[in-house]
């Protein structure tokens, strides 16, 4: 695969000098495009029922992507992911799953970072995490051995 350095050395080599231009042009358009976009990486906006609706409509009445109903909302496409494949987030109750784990999230977050590392009094330590046994050496198969 020819790169486009590449291209643009064989286009001078060639002294066509029009197929040049073309291609400066179309560079500085899509340098132009770039600079202009917008950051792909959304962040902050909270879901609502009415936000899992809007995102259903836009799957069924479009043929947009999910990321591109993700950064048109505002939103992470694994949230519209959830919404579409699992139906989560189209009910105001407090008691699902989703809400239950958002409201977790959000009280560890304004936690202190202090409250945070010590465990609350009176609770024990956290054990140490288990370690496993070595694995005791067990010849392994090649390809050649069947």
């Amino acid at each position: 695969m020819t790169t486009l350095k590449e291209f643009e050395d064989a286009l001078k080599a060639h002294g066509l000098r029009s197929a040049l231009d073309v291609l400066e042009l179309l560079k500085k358009r899509d340098k132009a495009k770039r600079l202009a976009s917008p950051a792909r990486r959304v962040t902050g906006r909270k879901m609502t029922p009415d936000l899992a609706r809007q995102i259903l409509h836009l799957h069924e009445t479009t043929g947009q992507t999910q990321q591109e109903i993700a950064f048109q909302l505002g939103v992470n496409q694994g949230r519209v992911n959830e919404v579409i494949k699992r139906g989560k987030w189209l009910t105001e109750n407090p008691d699902a799953p989703e809400a239950k784990a958002r409201d977790a999230a959000l009280k560890r977050m304004r936690r202190p970072a202090a409250a945070q590392a010590a465990p609350p009094p009176g609770a024990k330590a956290p054990a140490a995490p288990k370690r496993r046994a070595p694995a005791q050496s067990s010849p392994q198969l090649s390809l050649g051995d069947f």
